[in-house]
Order: C-alpha cells, then sequence, then structure tokens
C-alpha cells in the first residue's frame, strides 16, 4: 500500500470504507473548501455512525419506508427488462420508441474492477441503436481520488444520444415536483454524465454523444404510475467541473492533518470531538441539509459569521468572529489588514441603524 492509503487506513479505523457516491460527491463540490469533509470522504468514514458517537447525529436521510417504496417503485419501472420504461423515455426524447432494445445488467458482486471493465467494454462498444444499461459502474477522479459512480440507469444510444435515467420516487403532484429535490436530483445526475462523457472520451468518442438532458422518472401524483421529465444539467455540468478542478489533491489535505488524527467511531468520544476540531471545517447553514456532521460543525462554529451563511461571510471579509463584527462595527477596535473595507461598512451599518432607532431621518 502507498503511505496515503495507510494513513486513510488509520484514520477509517477497522470498519470497511464508505464509497463515495453521487450525492457525496455533490455536497463536496458544494462546499470545496472543506478539508474536514474531503478527508473523511476520502477515508471512507461512517460518518453517520462517527456523528453519533461524538453526539451530534445527523437528522436528514431516507426512512427505512421512504427506501423500500423507492426499491419497489425503481423495480417496477424496469420490470420486463424496461419495455415500459423505454417506452417512457423515447416518447419524453420525442423520438420514435425502437420496436425493441438490448438490456445489459451490469451490476451484480462488489468486484470493482470486473464491473468497471464490464461497463466501460458494453457502453463503448458499437451495438444496437436502442439499449438499456441497468446500473453501469462509472469513474470520476474527486481531490486526486478515483471513486466509483453507479447511476440508476443509462438509455444508450437512444436517439443517437446517451442518456442519464434517474429514477426517484418523489412524486410529481400537478406537473410539480418539490423544487429541492429536483435540484437536487440535477445535481447529482451531472456527476453521472461528466463521468460518463469522461468514459467516452478515454475510448476516443466525442463526449457530447452524451446528453444534457436527463430524463427524469418519479411517480405522478401519489400513484406508482411513472411519468418522466427531462432536466437540463448543462449549468450543473459547468459547475461541477469547476469545483472539482478548485478540489485541493487529497494528498495536499493530508499533509495538513495532524500525525495520528484518526476518526475511527470506535474511539473514545472525546477524542474524536477533540480530534475532529484539528482539521479545518468549512460550515455554512446549507451544510445541514447534505452533510452528516453539520451539527457538530455547527455547534463549533457559533459566534463565527461563517454560521450565519456563506453570503454573510463573504460580505464582511476576514472578520471571522460576530464578537469582532459588533467591536468594528462600534469602533471599539481598530481592524486587522484586509478587513478596513468591511469595518466601513460595519460603522456606516452601525450609524444608520441608530439614526434608525432615534427616529431621526437623516
Amino acid at each position: 500500500m502507498t503511505s496515503t492509503v495507510q494513513r486513510l487506513a488509520a484514520i477509517r479505523g477497522d470498519g470497511p470504507p464508505k464509497r463515495h457516491n453521487a450525492r457525496t460527491i455533490a455536497a463536496l463540490t458544494g462546499n470545496p473548501g472543506c478539508a474536514r469533509r474531503a478527508v473523511l470522504d476520502g477515508a471512507g468514514v461512517d460518518k453517520p455512525k462517527l456523528a453519533e458517537r461524538i453526539g451530534f447525529p445527523a437528522r436528514f436521510g431516507q426512512s427505512r419506508f421512504a427506501i423500500t417504496r423507492g426499491n419497489a417503485f425503481e423495480a417496477q419501472v424496469k420490470a420486463d427488462g424496461g419495455v415500459e420504461l423505454l417506452r417512457l423515455v423515447a416518447r419524453r426524447l420525442g423520438v420514435p420508441v425502437p420496436e425493441r432494445a438490448s438490456w445489459t445488467d451490469l451490476g451484480g458482486a462488489d468486484d470493482l474492477p470486473d464491473r468497471h471493465e464490464r461497463s466501460r467494454r458494453a457502453l463503448t462498444a458499437v451495438g444496437p441503436d436502442a439499449a438499456l444499461f441497468d446500473h453501469p459502474l462509472l469513474g470520476l477522479d474527486v481531490a486526486g481520488q478515483r471513486v466509483s459512480l453507479e447511476p440508476d440507469l443509462v438509455a444508450a444510444r437512444l436517439g443517437g444520444r446517451f442518456h442519464v435515467v434517474e429514477i426517484k420516487s418523489f412524486p410529481v403532484v400537478d406537473g410539480q415536483a418539490d423544487p429541492a429535490k429536483v435540484s437536487a436530483a440535477a445535481v447529482q445526475s451531472a456527476v453521472y454524465v461528466l463521468a460518463l462523457r469522461e468514459l467516452l472520451a478515454a475510448a476516443g468518442h466525442d463526449e457530447e454523444l452524451v446528453s444534457h438532458d436527463v430524463v427524469l422518472v418519479c411517480p405522478r401524483d401519489f400513484t406508482n404510475e411513472p411519468v418522466a421529465s427531462l432536466l437540463d444539467v448543462r449549468k450543473q455540468l459547468l459547475v461541477l467541473r469547476r469545483q472539482l478542478d478548485r478540489m485541493a489533491r487529497l494528498d495536499d489535505l493530508l499533509a495538513a492533518v495532524p500525525a495520528g488524527f484518526t476518526a475511527d467511531p470506535a474511539a473514545e468520544p472525546g477524542a474524536l470531538a477533540a480530534a475532529l476540531r484539528t482539521v479545518e471545517a468549512r460550515y455554512a447553514p446549507e451544510c445541514l441539509a447534505s452533510c452528516e456532521l453539520a451539527y457538530f460543525c455547527r455547534d463549533e462554529a457559533r459566534g463565527h459569521t461563517g454560521a450565519l451563511g456563506r453570503p454573510v461571510r463573504e460580505a464582511l471579509g476576514g472578520v471571522g468572529t460576530v464578537a469582532d463584527v459588533l467591536a468594528l462595527a462600534a469602533g471599539e477596535r481598530a481592524p486587522d489588514p484586509g478587513q478596513e473595507e468591511a469595518a466601513a461598512l460595519l460603522r456606516a451599518a452601525a450609524r444608520l441603524r441608530a439614526d434608525a432607532l432615534a427616529g431621526d431621518p437623516a
């Protein structure tokens, strides 16, 4: 093993590594400055178990009922070799419904090298115009580490292009779905589109063979009748590429992590919490919806401007704490180098507030 692999194993502890998925990559790229999350995800730490161990359990995620319902809906949509799914996708894309299409199941045992190779061969081979690929295994470089991704389905060469198909169990009611869930699905789908484009490009194909239009399949209203929608993920792809390029390599991040650092959920809770505080985090309120350690980081960030959200933190420049903000606004302390503009704005805001409270229109 390389020293990096050994270090990551020591950070993780005795448990098996938790694999990246599209959701974790979307969360990472949404907050690329958070070294803590990048290190823990890179090491494959079981963050839900870690959060519970230190007394800040995660408060999001699907219930068992929702997971069961989602699995049942996916199985229904894919039944009979995807005949109904093929019709649904073709009509949504506005292309003729093929009389027949091949169906290739690329799932199976967790032998990653074998599944990657089978997926590569299947997706890059010349074949019939209409083909459906179930659970192909794709790869993407994240912070200098190769991670495996498994989309729900890829409809290949349908209408001359590849389309990623995402099957979700949240309902579309009167033609509308939960905007937050649709947005999350779009970002996760963009991860799959990027990974598939890179796979085709590596095989000498034009990456534009992979459409930026993702087919989202959800139940209509509160029934199990599937309905397909198109998601244009061009904007998400641009953001994803930019953020992945910005993310530091894992080796560089590990260089700043104290020797002996561990996030093994089996360790003593107090020692775990103390160790986590030695790795820099970049908390923002948005983390509450995407990171299992968000409540720990929020508690740690109390009194800091970052806890008020990224727009506030960025507007205040390098002013790190609420106490410093109040002191600068009141003129009780001189600004540090680089804080002069923020200090002037804070003093002006304090004067406006004082005038408003005094009822002075001037």
